[in-house]
């Protein structure tokens, strides 16, 4: 039939098996993950129907009644639109500020590090955070910035200083929280990046010395043009997490009194879905989050099509 186009000709079909027969065993350790994402990543994609519903958990989809469009412009109009909005592409470019390139920074301070025990012990030291428990951060957290007996406050007394309320101050909210998640992922982030750097070639380094280029140049002229690739893939799936921001952290940390800069997109779906048992328009904050979240993952590679010739697709 004219017109129609194959995926595979031929050829192409007798390698793909050839290399199933000879890898089969790697295909085989992809078959979980493979359910695993389809069971909890596309199946609930079913439930965003819940969306353009009058949801009543009792009677369920059938039950409930066919709203259209009502829950988005209630959510568009409603009080907490531009707050929520706001608050999350501040806290996204808080993260896009200090916790994107910090990473960047630490690899590269410890591939140039001469002494290896320092440089395993600091490799250590800021992974480590990265596997305690967020409930546990943030408590650590609380603790620490305790009016009455937090080490910073206590620290601040010394220094003849009021104590500060951080946590009921919504002007502080932002800088603690991008404080808390740089210290806790910044060391685990930077795995992807010391591997970029454990893979250039040392020939260019060497061709580098021999041109009289210190350390810096070669830093500026070698290794992070060697690394952009991955730095602009990183980018790229940051783009598509920004909006997300981490809300497990935001939900143990905010309070009412710092709604007016901690409330985002998720928390608000969060209380109005778990809280307030509106599941529609829960679940339309949550479809309008994926929204913007796909918009700006598509916009970041399309600029990184077009700045760095490196792209994910």
């Amino acid at each position: 039939m004219k017109g129609k186009t194959n995926f595979l000709n031929p050829k192409q079909s007798t390698r793909f098996i050839k290399a199933m027969g000879r890898d089969w065993d790697l295909y085989l350790l992809l078959i979980p993950g493979f359910i695993w994402f389809i069971m909890f990543c596309y199946v609930p994609m079913i439930g965003l129907r819940t969306a353009f519903y009058d949801y009543n958990v009792f009677k369920g989809l059938s039950g409930s009644k066919f709203v259209g469009l009502a829950n988005f412009k209630e959510f568009c109009s409603g009080p907490d639109f531009v707050r929520t909005i706001k608050n999350t592409f501040m806290i996204a470019l808080y993260q896009l500020i200090f916790c994107f390139p910090i990473p960047i920074i630490l690899a590269i301070a410890i591939t140039e590090m001469k002494n290896k025990f320092v440089s395993r012990l600091t490799q250590t030291v800021t992974f480590l955070p990265h596997f305690i428990s967020v409930v546990v951060v943030c408590g650590l957290v609380v603790n620490f910035l305790s009016p009455s007996q937090g080490i910073v406050n206590i620290i601040l007394k010394k220094l003849g200083h009021e104590p500060i309320y951080f946590m009921v101050l919504p002007q502080y909210f932002r800088g603690v929280y991008t404080s808390m998640s740089l210290w806790q992922n910044a060391g685990f982030n930077a795995i992807v990046y010391i591997a970029a750097l454990v893979g250039i070639d040392p020939q260019l380094y060497e061709a580098a010395i021999v041109d009289g280029a210190g350390k810096w140049k070669r830093i500026t002229n070698v290794t992070i043009p060697s690394i952009m690739p991955t730095i602009v893939t990183m980018l790229v799936l940051q783009m598509g997490k920004m909006v997300k921001v981490g809300y497990e952290s935001i939900i143990l940390l905010y309070k009412p009194t710092t709604y007016a800069t901690a409330d985002v997109i998720s928390t608000y779906a969060y209380r109005t879905g778990i809280c307030n048992r509106n599941y529609g328009l829960a679940t339309t904050a949550g479809l309008f989050e994926a929204i913007i979240a796909l918009i700006m993952v598509v916009g970041a590679n399309r600029l990184s099509r077009k700045v760095t010739e490196s792209t994910i697709w």
